[in-house]
């Protein structure tokens, strides 16, 4: 039994990078060697243990075989006489394929490491073609590592996978682990560029090759800190609330996400206008925000505004809101007789509150 380290840790090692978790592959062992030496098994479809201290993951050396369209359609085969080889072969990308022993010496038999020394995403074999959740990673590495180029070979072998209907097999959680992991890389724009090159953009995300639908791509690289929820919401920016809808119903958006775009749609034309609007005008904001119960919703707003209108001060819907939360709600609703009154006094006592403080500004 030998066992090595694989993947995305060696990888990052190489280019210097912060290592936050380590894969291992075991070569020469079956599952029942793997129990007896304290391991868990957790993979279903292929043999893959928890380390009983480090609870990392070790998996057994496997080769796979495509039996059916989309992601799911293969058989695997794990077992002792698997080479390192063998295994590393069946990987995305040469880059990915590199594997260090427990001397720490590296087995590149895909040239992984000329090909990042040269900044280049290169398949490692034809089997690439057999796996869409391929085109969704390479893209998702492009937003990672922006200096990065995708070999030609690579791209045209993309194309021709988007042409063959493969994407068209790939089911919305698996369309959206990848995007989000995207929209928190360091270059999101990259990740639509590279979708948009290879053809797959229309087939993923048809609502994003509307006319004028990609104006905000370029503000996802904004250095300004945004939550990924905010990215998303930028990049729908330049949608209607129907389309946007459609998108994040389709991939089953979480709900934060979903609901940050459809407020920034609805609302950017007036949080443009800011700093002219009256009291009145920026509590509605905020009601229609549910600001008082999900505040840091239109903080997240307030971020995707200032990057959406950089010129536009938004200095005074934070102003806005501060003064509003600042009511004592429950105070309130005690100097009400009739409970019916309560939202009616409550609204008012927030209104003043928020001319107070523009006045004092």
């Amino acid at each position: 039994m030998k066992t090595y380290i694989v993947g995305g840790a060696v990888r990052d090692a190489l280019l210097d990078r912060p290592v936050s978790d380590r894969d291992w592959v075991v070569v020469g062992a079956t599952p029942e060697e793997m129990l007896a030496a304290g391991f868990r098994q957790v993979g279903k479809d292929f043999p893959v243990f928890l380390h009983p201290q480090t609870r990392e993951e070790y998996a057994l050396a496997r080769t796979e075989r495509k039996t059916a369209p989309g992601y799911h359609g293969f058989t695997v085969h794990a077992s002792p006489e698997v080479t390192l080889e063998e295994d590393l072969q069946r990987r995305d990308l040469t880059i990915n394929a590199i594997a260090q022993d427990e001397d720490g010496q590296l087995i590149d038999p895909w040239g992984g490491r000329q090909d990042l020394e040269a900044r280049v995403f290169r398949h490692v074999s034809p089997a690439f073609a057999e796996d869409p959740v391929r085109i969704l990673r390479v893209a998702r590495f492009a937003a990672r590592f922006p200096d990065f180029r995708i070999a030609p070979e690579t791209l045209a072998l993309m194309r021709a996978m988007v042409a063959a209907g493969e994407v068209d097999h790939l089911v919305a959680e698996r369309i959206w682990q990848e995007f989000a992991r995207g929209l928190a890389a360091s270059r999101p724009s990259r990740m639509l560029e590279v979708l948009g090159e290879c053809g797959a953009l229309p087939r993923l995300l048809p609502e994003l090759t509307a006319p004028g639908a990609l104006d905000t791509l370029h503000l996802l690289d904004s250095e300004s800190p945004l939550p990924e929820a905010g990215r998303y919401a930028l990049l729908l920016a330049r949608l209607s609330t129907p389309a946007a809808e459609a998108l994040s119903l389709r991939l089953k958006v979480p709900n934060d996400y979903r609901e940050l775009a459809r407020l920034l749609i609805a609302e950017q034309q007036q949080l443009s206008e800011t700093p002219t609007q009256s009291a009145e005008e920026l509590l509605s904001v905020l009601e229609r925000s549910d600001a008082w119960r999900r505040p840091g919703r239109i903080t997240d707003l307030i971020a995707c505004t200032a990057v959406l209108a950089p010129d536009v001060d938004q200095s005074q819907l934070s102003l806005a809101l501060e003064a509003a939360r600042s009511i004592d709600a429950g105070a309130i609703a005690k100097r009400c007789a009739n409970p019916a009154d309560i939202p009616a006094a409550l609204r008012a006592a927030r209104l003043d509150a928020v001319r107070s403080a523009l006045k004092s500004s």
